[in-house]
């Protein structure tokens, strides 16, 4: 065999390991990608739910007991933000609002309302609330853990030539936002 044809099956062999290389890196990152918004989804998923929730437990509060408006007003505005947010950040930030003022919330109705603790349509929906806030959390973990891994391959090499050619960028993690508040309710009394 000739030296040049040896040369030309070389190259050839070359450039067909970088041709699966290249392939390989770019299903990598695809997958990575994919995996990360289907993460931030569930997140998003689980707020949904706690916001289907909410006006189940503002109408069995109120057939039962007089609703507290301050709570009414605030977790709706936080369900209606939620709803209209178009940044993730926001959408969390709103998401934390319902979790915070709903949390409020079951514990004022709880103290100042003992017997209410028995209505079986409360437990149940503060049950599925508590459930809805833990899901949210462990997504959100799901989240972190997947971002990372993203990162983690933008950041090494070769992946970073890669993720370079085909405009794949590192992802934000989630961050807790400060400034959450909880709002205040009723004034502590029986009526």
């Amino acid at each position: 065999m000739k030296t040049s044809t040896k040369v030309w099956i070389g190259v050839g062999v070359v450039v067909l390991i970088l041709a699966i290389m290249l392939i390989s890196g770019y299903n990598n990152f695809a997958t990575l990608n994919q995996t990360v918004q289907s993460s931030w989804s569930e997140v998003e998923n689980q707020y949904q739910r706690q916001a289907d929730l909410i006006p189940n437990l503002v109408s069995v509060v109120a057939s039962s007991v007089k609703a507290e408006t301050t709570f009414v007003k605030d977790v709706t505005a936080a369900r209606t933000a939620w709803q209209s947010a178009a940044t993730t950040l926001a959408k969390d930030t709103a998401g934390q609002q319902m979790n915070t003022g709903l949390t409020a919330f079951v514990n004022a109705v709880s103290e100042n309302y003992p017997n209410f603790k028995a209505n079986a349509q409360y437990v149940a929906l503060t049950d599925e609330l508590s459930g809805t806030q833990n899901r949210i959390t462990v997504a959100r973990g799901r989240y972190i853990e997947n971002v990372k891994s993203m990162n983690t391959a933008v950041s090494r090499f070769p992946g970073n030539l890669i993720a370079g050619m085909f405009g794949f960028k590192k992802v934000e993690y989630y961050a807790a936002t400060s400034g959450t508040t909880t709002p205040s309710l009723g004034t502590g009394t029986l009526p």
